[in-house]
């Protein structure tokens, strides 16, 4: 496989007719290799318009999102070098590659022991020193290290808990997928600068585009009931 070629076809066919125009998303996905994240046997599948499932022995199995997925969530971020991030899911470590490139700091928290060590060994080899891999479970976010700026969840969920809006900053933003299958939203809320005396600050979103995720592990599904 010409790697390059492999490479330049996803930016230019899969990710900038999502609407990804920011010429700095579009440099670091050229720049940041996205096959030194997966595992050899799953290499050739880097560039793939799918999510990538990530080998582990201490979970349920976790998967890469898709390329474009990755890059226009990036985008609608906007992360500046002034910036601290809490991502949750490292998975292979690649979008907290890409977020450090961005931010000052980032966090990551990685639910699977496996994933954890994968994540944080791509991200030494690709000399990421402003990131750290955490094992932790995500879905309680890291209050000691926060307050963030920016809330990253690099996969799906129900819904997101309060406690995550309670850890961003003043103006903070966090990017989710959210809903049940067959289809699922992206959504970027952004806390308001203040909620006044006594008030916790209000959220608002809005919806970035249709998609589906895989889910991550960790979050509490809404009860069902059977008639």
């Amino acid at each position: 496989m010409d790697i390059e070629h492999a490479r330049f076809n996803m930016i230019e066919q899969q990710i900038r007719p999502w609407d990804v125009l920011d010429a700095e998303v579009l440099s670091l996905l050229a720049a940041i290799h996205r096959e030194d994240f997966l595992p050899p046997a799953v290499r050739s599948m880097a560039f793939v318009d799918t999510e990538v499932v990530l080998p582990t022995s201490t979970g349920p199995a976790q998967s890469m999102l898709a390329p474009k997925v990755e890059a226009r969530l990036l985008q609608e971020l906007d992360v500046g070098k002034h910036e601290r991030v809490l991502e949750i899911g490292a998975g292979s470590g690649f979008m907290a590659a890409l977020l450090g490139h961005r931010a000052q700091q980032v966090l990551s928290l990685e639910i699977d022991a496996d994933l954890a060590a994968f994540a944080s060994a791509n991200l030494r080899r690709a000399g990421a020193s402003n990131v750290t891999v955490r094992q932790a479970d995500g879905s309680k976010g890291s209050a000691t290290d926060g307050p963030f700026d920016v809330i990253v969840l690099s996969g799906s969920v129900p819904q997101v808990p309060q406690l995550l809006f309670d850890q961003l900053k003043p103006s903070g933003r966090l990017v989710a997928i959210v809903g049940q299958l067959p289809i699922m939203q992206a959504l970027l809320y952004t806390r308001s600068a203040t909620g006044g005396a006594g008030k916790r600050s209000a959220i608002s979103s809005v919806e970035l585009f249709d998609t589906v995720a895989p889910r991550l592990t960790g979050f509490d599904e809404p009860s069902r009931f059977h008639f």
